[in-house]
């Protein structure tokens, strides 16, 4: 124990000399003592007992999504239902090694269980919060992402109109998830998940793909401010979209790069059993060829 607290300690005395000289968001400096704990473990040949997901911090206030998405909503959102996938899928890995929060979604409907509704739980909300910023501040499409919206989907108001009626009660019904996903061949497709899957995930209802936005159609997501008005709340949460987020992980899709949103670092390098996440390959058939390590 003694050990580890020093690890601790002098990773966080190491820190400071890892950040750019550009003031780092919040998720890279995790990333940098992270990376410095990871050594120092490593050097000390100790494997913590921390757990290797956790609840990432917003990046944002609570209200500053409002009046798109209302402050308690985003308490209650965060704070307890995300909190309550986070303590769910660590309990099921409990002394077990724990793949990255990407690898995980692969074989999770194969897995059942804790693996696909709280590992998809977790990812998903992990993305979800990532994905979204102040009105005014998210920017816009990049001018490859809005040729691309152009040329499947005709226009980018085609494509939210076509987004929401994939969110609607009566396409969506009940609890889950809309998509933007780049698919098979790097075409841009919509696709909607029932409750906490979504397309990573292998035998995945809909179209398979490389999720760069998604948009979360539980009731909890919306019910305090719109009841039972699930498409307001839909319209309404594009003037909070961060398309400057989107817009990288569509790059990425591209290059067959999955969104990595977990934001543990640090207690992952305590535990020292986490696999690096893996790329997909769009080049072959998604299914057969999403290149990910089993759990």
């Amino acid at each position: 124990v003694a050990a580890l607290a020093v690890t601790v300690a002098a990773a966080r005395c190491l820190a400071p000399a890892f950040l750019p000289a550009a003031t780092p968001s919040a998720a890279t400096r995790r990333e940098l003592v992270g990376a410095g704990a990871a050594s120092l473990a490593a050097a000390f040949g100790l494997a913590g007992t921390a757990e290797a997901y956790e609840l990432p911090p917003l990046g944002y206030a609570y209200d500053a999504l409002e009046p798109s998405i209302d402050k308690a909503t985003m308490e209650f959102h965060h704070d307890k239902h995300h909190q309550t996938y986070v303590t769910n899928i660590n309990k099921a890995f409990e002394g077990k090694t724990q793949p990255s929060l990407v690898d995980l979604q692969k074989g999770a409907i194969k897995a059942g269980g804790a693996a696909r509704n709280s590992g998809g739980g977790v990812y998903n909300h992990d993305m979800f919060w990532m994905e979204m910023a102040p009105k005014g501040q998210g920017g816009a499409a990049s001018a490859k992402l809005a040729a691309a919206i152009d040329g499947t989907f005709g226009s980018m108001d085609e494509f939210k109109a076509k987004f929401e009626a994939a969110g609607a009660p009566g396409a969506r019904f009940g609890s889950g998830w809309v998509w933007l996903v780049v698919a098979d061949g790097g075409k841009l497709a919509i696709t909607s998940t029932p409750n906490q899957d979504n397309p990573l995930m292998e035998g995945v209802e809909g179209t398979p793909g490389i999720p760069v936005l998604g948009c979360d159609v539980w009731e909890h997501a919306y019910y305090l401010k719109y009841q039972f008005r699930r498409p307001d709340y839909i319209k309404a949460w594009w003037d909070v979209v961060n398309w400057n987020q989107v817009s990288a992980w569509y790059e990425d899709a591209l290059a067959g790069k999955a969104p990595v949103v977990d934001g543990s670092s640090t207690a992952a390098a305590l535990v020292g059993n986490r696999k690096a996440p893996t790329a997909f390959n769009l080049k072959a058939n998604f299914e057969a060829g999403a290149q990910f390590g089993g759990f």
